[in-house]
């Protein structure tokens, strides 16, 4: 598990972080169920390189909310606001899931913010086949109700479809996740951020184009939910990216695969 602290933010709001090692800034973005502890195996394989900082996103895990929308614009905003707070010039960002869209939206608005660019198993175009159950929440937002009146099935579901078959969190782990998404405040962000996401995904392709710094597409031959057509789509939009399947990789590879993610990285930025 990773160290975190809480840092207070000029408006009063908490904000928890995790930071280790030095070299350039390398930030993690988790998604939902998830929180920052779904990096504890990959960031200190890193932390030899890089400063790696993940945090929980405002209004996630153990973060307060911050005041306005949860698309993957706004969500791209309030990480150019912590970079800033941070004295962070330029940093290398890597998502997985829902912390990905912001990071393509921030590569492609910010490109001199963007040193490289990491994505994983998300998301990342609105027409590419998913897995039933997202296409079936999609469709008639029962995601939103779901997510606000019963945590336990969403959790439950994501640790069995984004772990191999008999594989489970260890218990400090799933404590910690569990006990950030249970949170009535959080899930109602959760379910915000999925309607805002939901309306502007169709946005997003029109941004690909415009990514500019070096980016790796990494993703999980056995996805169950972003199966690999999105990265083949993604690395056909954004010029000059490199593509990588995990062969027999599920969702949550970051945490279960650490060294082997931790390699695709560095040889990514050839290191």
């Amino acid at each position: 598990m990773l160290d975190v602290t809480f840092e207070r933010l000029e408006d009063g709001n908490r904000l928890r972080v995790a930071r280790l090692g030095s070299g350039p800034p390398l930030i993690l973005l988790h998604g939902y169920p998830d929180n920052l502890q779904i990096w504890s195996a990959l960031a200190p394989r890193l932390a030899d390189r890089f400063e790696v900082i993940a945090f929980d996103w405002p209004g996630m895990g153990y973060s307060d909310p911050w005041a306005g929308g949860a698309s993957p614009f706004q969500m791209a905003n309030r990480l150019l606001v912590l970079l800033d707070r941070w004295g962070i010039g330029r940093a290398m960002l890597a998502g997985i899931d829902m912390g990905a869209q912001p990071a393509l939206v921030f590569a492609a608005q910010h490109p001199e913010r963007t040193a490289g660019l990491v994505v994983m198993n998300s998301l990342v175009l609105w027409d590419e086949v998913t897995s039933w159950e997202i296409a079936l929440l999609r469709r008639f937002q029962l995601n939103r109700l779901i997510i606000r009146h019963f945590p336990s099935i969403v959790f439950n579901r994501a640790e069995r479809t984004f772990l191999p078959p008999g594989m489970s969190l260890p218990p400090e782990l799933r404590s910690d996740l569990w006990n950030g998404f249970r949170q009535v405040e959080v899930r109602k962000f959760i379910s915000r951020m999925c309607a805002g996401y939901q309306g502007t995904l169709p946005r997003l392709p029109e941004l690909y184009s415009r990514i500019t710094c070096p980016t790796l597409i990494l993703w999980g031959e056995n996805d169950k939910h972003f199966p690999p057509a999105h990265a083949e789509r993604l690395h056909r939009a954004i010029s000059g990216s490199q593509l990588s399947i995990v062969p027999q990789a599920e969702h949550w590879m970051v945490w279960y695969l650490a060294e082997r993610i931790a390699g695709a990285v560095r040889a990514f930025q050839g290191i």
